[in-house]
């Protein structure tokens, strides 16, 4: 039997209200509110879009060698990492290797959808 293929999405719904953008993401662990448009620009930024294509094609098994593929510095990765969990595009999993313990972030979803209401 071929195995099925589960999409995962997550569904942006931008309005136009009052001469300025409302958008809502849905689909995620929880509803989020953008009170402003600048937040949706961070989270989809190139760099966002650079690690969320690092990540469903290498398959990075620590923040540190995501940041060595994407050839950015340690910490500006974690923090596009931490927004990325916030709306439910990744989440980390704890793997030891010897007595080190590190964070593996791993895609969880595959597809997002755009909605702009006018």
């Amino acid at each position: 039997m071929p195995k099925k293929i589960i999409t995962k999405t997550r569904y942006l719904d931008v309005n136009l209200k009052e001469g300025s953008f409302v958008s809502r993401l849905v689909g995620g662990p929880k509803k989020f509110d953008f009170s402003d448009v600048a937040l949706l620009r961070q989270l989809l930024s190139n760099e966002k879009a650079r690690i969320l294509n690092t990540l469903k094609h290498e398959k990075p098994s620590s923040i540190y060698s995501l940041a060595k593929i994407l050839n950015r510095d340690f910490k500006s990765v974690r923090e596009d990492l931490k927004l990325l969990e916030r709306f439910g595009f990744i989440e980390f999993h704890r793997m030891k290797i010897g007595k080190r313990e590190s964070l593996s972030p791993v895609l969880i979803i595959n597809k997002m959808e755009i909605l702009l209401n006018i």
